[in-house]
C-alpha cells in the first residue's frame, strides 16, 4: 500500500502534525503539503525534509496541490481561518464553511477515494460538511473529535492520582466545544472506577479544566497546535496500521444523523464500528444537548 498522506493547510496545526510524523516511526511513506499559499507549503516541506536526517524513520515529503489527492490514502484537512482569542469554535462556522465546498470538489475531481480526517473548527460541523460535499461513506469521513479533549482529561486525572495517562481510561464526548462532557460512568483507572479515587466536586473541576484548556492556551499564546498535531499522528497511524484502536473521533451517528466525538474502533477502512457505553440519565441529557448544538450549526451552514 502507498500509505500516502496529504495535509491541506500548512499553518501551525498542519505543520505540527507533519513534525510529529517526522519525529516518530511512522507508517506514512509519502507526505504532501498543500496550502493556498504555495510558497508556505514548499517552505514547510523543505523545513521538514531538513529534519529527516535525524528522524527515526524515513518518508518522502513534498509540496503539491489538491490535484495530487487522487492516489492518497488519507487527507488531513487543517485549512481554514484560525480561532481568535475570545472567539468560540462556532463563531468560525460562516468563515470556514465557505472555504470547504470548492476545496472538496477539487479533491474529489482528482479521483480521491480514501479517508478524510477533518480538524478545522467547528470540527464536528466541518466533518459533516465534508461528508456531504464528498459523498463518501460516513465511515471514511472522520473528525479529530474529542481525542485531544480526552487526552487533556486523562492528563489532569493522571497527575491527580499519580499514574501514567495511559492507565486512565476516560473520555470527553459530544461536540468538540463548549457542550462536550466527561463520561464519568465509564471512567476507570486500570480496572477501578475513577470515582473511587476522586470526589464528584473535584471531577467536575477537572472536567471543566479539560473543556476550557484550549481557551486558556489561545489567550496565552494565540493558538493551540502541538497537542492536536500529536493526536493527528495517532489517528493516522491507527488507520494506516489497521490498529483497531478505540478513539473518540468525530464519527457518524445514524440515530441523530450527525457527527460528534464518541468512542469508535478505528482501522484501515476508517471507523470500523462505534462502541455502546451505557450512559447515565444525566449523561444522556448532556449528549442530547450537545447533539442539538451541532445540529443547529449544521442547519445554519446548510441554509
Amino acid at each position: 500500500m502507498a500509505n500516502k498522506v496529504m495535509i491541506v493547510g500548512t499553518g501551525n496545526v498542519g505543520a505540527s502534525f507533519g513534525y510529529a510524523l517526522v519525529n516518530q516511526r511512522t507508517a506514512v511513506n509519502e507526505l504532501i503539503l498543500v496550502d493556498v499559499n504555495q510558497e508556505d507549503a514548499e517552505g514547510e516541506a523543505m523545513d521538514l525534509r531538513d529534519a529527516l536526517a535525524m528522524a527515526p524513520g524515513s518518508l518522502r515529503i513534498k509540496s503539491g496541490t489538491n490535484a495530487d489527492a487522487g492516489d492518497c490514502d488519507i487527507i488531513v484537512i487543517t485549512a481554514g481561518v484560525p480561532q481568535q482569542p475570545g472567539e468560540t469554535r462556532m463563531d468560525l462556522l460562516k468563515k470556514n464553511a465557505a472555504i470547504f465546498k470548492d476545496m472538496i470538489k477539487q479533491i474529489m475531481d482528482s479521483g480521491f477515494d480514501g479517508i478524510f480526517v477533518v480538524v478545522t473548527n467547528p470540527m464536528d460541523v466541518m466533518t459533516h460538511l465534508v461528508w456531504q460535499y464528498s459523498n463518501l461513506p460516513p465511515e471514511r469521513v472522520i473528525g479529530s473529535g474529542t481525542v485531544l479533549d480526552s487526552a487533556r482529561l486523562r492528563q489532569q486525572l493522571a497527575r491527580r492520582i499519580g499514574v501514567h495517562p495511559r492507565s486512565i481510561h476516560a473520555y470527553q464526548i459530544g461536540e468538540h466545544g463548549d457542550s462536550e462532557f466527561a463520561l464519568w460512568s465509564s471512567a476507570f483507572v486500570g480496572c477501578q472506577k475513577i470515582t473511587d479515587f476522586i470526589e464528584a466536586e473535584e471531577l467536575a473541576r477537572i472536567e471543566d479544566l479539560a473543556r476550557k484548556e484550549a481557551y486558556a492556551i489561545i489567550e496565552k499564546k494565540g493558538a493551540t497546535f502541538y497537542g492536536i498535531g500529536a493526536c493527528l499522528a495517532t489517528i493516522v497511524h491507527c488507520i494506516l496500521s489497521d490498529e483497531n484502536r478505540v478513539l473518540p473521533v468525530s464519527n457518524f451517528d445514524e440515530y441523530s444523523g450527525i457527527f460528534f466525538g464518541y468512542p469508535a474502533v478505528l482501522g484501515r477502512q476508517g471507523v470500523q464500528r462505534r462502541l455502546g457505553p451505557s450512559l447515565s440519565e444525566d449523561e444522556q441529557q448532556k449528549l442530547n444537548h450537545s447533539i442539538d448544538v451541532i445540529k443547529q450549526a449544521v442547519n445554519e451552514a446548510s441554509s
